[in-house]
């Protein structure tokens, strides 16, 4: 199974891509995390502020140049963010100044537990497995299960028609004929 995953996460996404619904509405704000699976390779990933998942980047160190390489992928994904909620990693407040300086940072406590709470599922998939160890696992898995979570809060064009419980059903049906 897991070699499946690897293998067809990657096409699903792409084949995907052209679905997605891009929300357009009054402000826009982008929330990163991070998080290390089980002390494996970091996690990092954006959420706009109506929950769908923007962008993953995983990486071996969570320091300037992942948080830079992070931003420039969010940002060419669509709007500039009205405001950017963080954790406390120093590394935020001058990047954000320096790429994003008429956005609000805000990086108080508990202003990221929308995002944390997004990864409950995955960090629970994975405690029992005990983490993932390779670069390339985490970042094709870390956006296989945003990919999930997108269609599964229907932010793409797929399977939005159907039951919200047959809705990734419908997705993946839709799916399999454009792969």
């Amino acid at each position: 199974m897991y070699r499946w995953v690897q293998r067809f996460t990657p096409l699903l996404v792409d084949a995907a891509r052209p679905r997605r619904t891009v929300l357009v509405t009054g402000g826009s704000s982008t929330r990163p995390t991070s998080r290390s699976p089980a002390g494996g390779p970091t996690c990092t990933g954006g959420v706009d502020q109506h929950g769908q998942v923007i962008d993953v980047l995983a990486s071996t160190r969570r320091d300037q140049a992942a948080a830079r390489r992070f931003f420039a992928r969010t940002l060419s994904h669509g709007r500039r963010p009205v405001e950017v909620t963080t954790d406390k990693a120093p590394v935020y407040p001058r990047l954000l100044e320096e790429l994003l300086p008429e956005a609000c940072h805000v990086d108080g406590a508990r202003e990221n537990n929308r995002i944390e709470a997004d990864h409950s599922r995955l960090k629970a998939w994975l405690r029992p497995m005990r983490g993932l160890k390779r670069l390339r696992s985490v970042q094709t898995i870390s956006a296989g299960h945003a990919f999930v979570q997108n269609i599964r809060r229907g932010h793409y064009e797929l399977g939005t028609d159907a039951d919200p419980h047959a809705r990734l059903t419908a997705a993946f049906t839709k799916l399999t004929l454009a792969i």
